[in-house]
């Protein structure tokens, strides 16, 4: 099945514009061109928010499918951040950014990932989520962090493999590639399906 998987037959395409999404697509050994899908990720207010980051990938999907031809995989994905019912999406300016990470710390929070699978004769999509507890954070370190580091292209104001993250983190349940943005083992499993 991994031959399949990295086989020249098929050109995969990722349709994001996430640098990690990148990275970890590629530790997967596939080759894969990018298409960066410029929509605005709205949702319906009433959608359950386990809900959302799945929909907005699947709206990715469909608005680059014309671009997509007979041989291609296209692969979209969208991240949000859940804690207690409310929606952490990417922070507009640093304090924003402070405030998610106050709002996170000494919390449990869920990290919601949203994936698509398409071709011409098939589409696959799921979700994963994965719960992260932050320490109690001090603001030196909150501020250390906005003032080195990019936070605004990441839900919640944080990426796990950051410096906050490295030195923040208690425990994690589940996927860890999920907190970054694409879910590995899930997306080998269901790309297995797809071909």
């Amino acid at each position: 099945m991994i031959n399949k998987i990295i086989n020249k037959k098929y050109n995969f395409i990722l349709g994001s514009s996430s640098p990690r999404r990148k990275e970890l697509l590629k530790e997967l050994g596939i080759s894969f061109d990018v298409i960066k899908p410029k929509i605005e990720e709205q949702y319906p207010k009433k959608m359950l928010k386990k809900n959302i980051a799945e929909y907005i990938a699947m709206q990715k999907a469909s608005y680059l499918s014309s671009q997509i031809k007979p041989h291609d995989i296209l692969i979209t994905a969208d991240t949000i951040v859940k804690i207690d019912n409310k929606i952490l999406n990417k922070p507009v300016n640093k304090n924003e950014a402070i405030q998610m990470l106050l709002e996170i710390s000494n919390k449990e929070h869920e990290v919601i990932t949203g994936v698509c699978i398409y071709t011409k004769k098939k589409k696959i999509s799921f979700s994963v989520t994965t719960k992260v507890y932050f320490k109690d954070l001090e603001k030196e370190e909150i501020f250390f962090y906005v003032n080195n580091y990019n936070y605004l292209d990441k839900a919640g104001g944080y990426g796990i493999q950051d410096w906050i993250g490295k030195i923040g983190i208690k425990n994690i349940h589940g996927s860890y590639t999920n907190v970054m943005g694409l879910p590995l083992t899930e997306l080998y499993e269901n790309l297995k399906k797809i071909l």
